[in-house]
C-alpha cells in the first residue's frame, strides 16, 4: 500500500471518472493544473467523500489525471498487442483467509482464482478477462512482475493497483518494451480493496 493514506471512492458519482478523463486528454492544455485539481476536488466533494486533507486529495486526482493520460498515450499501442495478461491485486479477494480457497504457484509467484465465491470481485474479473484471451495473475504485489515478465513474453499488460503503483510499474513496463493499461483501485487498503468492473471492461 505506498500511499500513506486509505480511500474509499467507491459511491463518488461515475460523472467523477468521465471528468478525470477529460481532465488527462487536455492535460498540457491548462495554465494551472493545480487549480483544476482543486476545483474537480470541490465540484465531487471528494474531501467529503474520502476524509482527506486537501494535499492528500491533490495527490490521489494527480495520480488518478496521471495515469489516464498514461493509458490515452499507449491505447494505440496497447490494442494492436496479441499477448494479454491482466494483473489482479489479491487484496481485492472477498476473503483474505481460508475462505478464499485460491491456489498460490511460488514459482510465478500469484495466485490462481478457485471460482468460490461468485460475488468476488476478481472472480468476476478474471472471468470477463478469459473470455478475451487474457492469461489472469492475482498477485501479492508489485515485486512479481518482474519476473513474470521475463518468462511470460506478454506484449500487452492491465494492471489493476493502486495509482502509485501503476506509476512504479509503468517505467519497468516501458524498459521491457511492454504496453500497459493501467487501473486505479477506487478503494485502497490491505484488504477489500477495489476497483471498477466497468473501466475493466472498457479497458479489456
Amino acid at each position: 500500500m505506498p500511499y500513506r493514506f486509505t480511500f474509499d471512492l467507491s459511491e463518488v458519482p461515475r460523472f467523477f471518472f468521465t471528468e478525470l478523463a477529460r481532465v488527462s486528454y487536455e492535460k498540457g492544455m491548462h495554465k494551472s493544473l493545480l487549480m483544476t485539481l482543486q476545483r474537480i476536488i470541490k465540484q465531487f466533494r471528494i474531501q467529503e467523500a474520502t476524509g482527506l486533507n486537501l494535499s492528500d486529495a491533490i495527490v490521489l486526482i494527480q495520480d488518478f489525471i496521471d495515469l489516464q493520460a498514461v493509458n490515452l498515450i499507449a491505447r494505440k499501442k496497447f490494442l494492436q498487442t496479441k499477448k494479454r495478461a491482466l494483473l489482479l491485486p489479491h487484496c481485492s479477494r472477498k476473503h483474505m483467509d481460508s475462505r478464499c480457497k485460491d491456489a498460490f504457484d511460488p514459482n510465478i509467484p500469484a495466485y490462481s482464482c478457485a471460482h468460490c465465491s461468485p460475488d468476488c470481485l476478481i472472480n468476476k474479473a478474471e472471468g470477463l478477462a478469459k473470455k478475451k484471451g487474457y492469461d489472469v495473475y492475482v498477485l501479492p504485489g508489485g515485486s512479481c512482475i518482474p519476473r513474470l515478465l521475463r518468462t511470460a513474453g506478454y506484449e500487452g499488460v492491465i494492471g489493476v493497483a493502486c495509482g502509485e503503483e501503476v506509476k512504479l510499474s509503468e517505467t519497468l513496463m516501458n524498459e521491457s518494451h511492454v504496453a500497459i493499461q493501467g487501473i486505479p483501485l477506487i478503494k485502497n487498503g490491505c484488504a477489500n480493496t477495489a476497483f471498477n468492473l466497468e473501466t475493466l471492461v472498457r479497458t479489456l
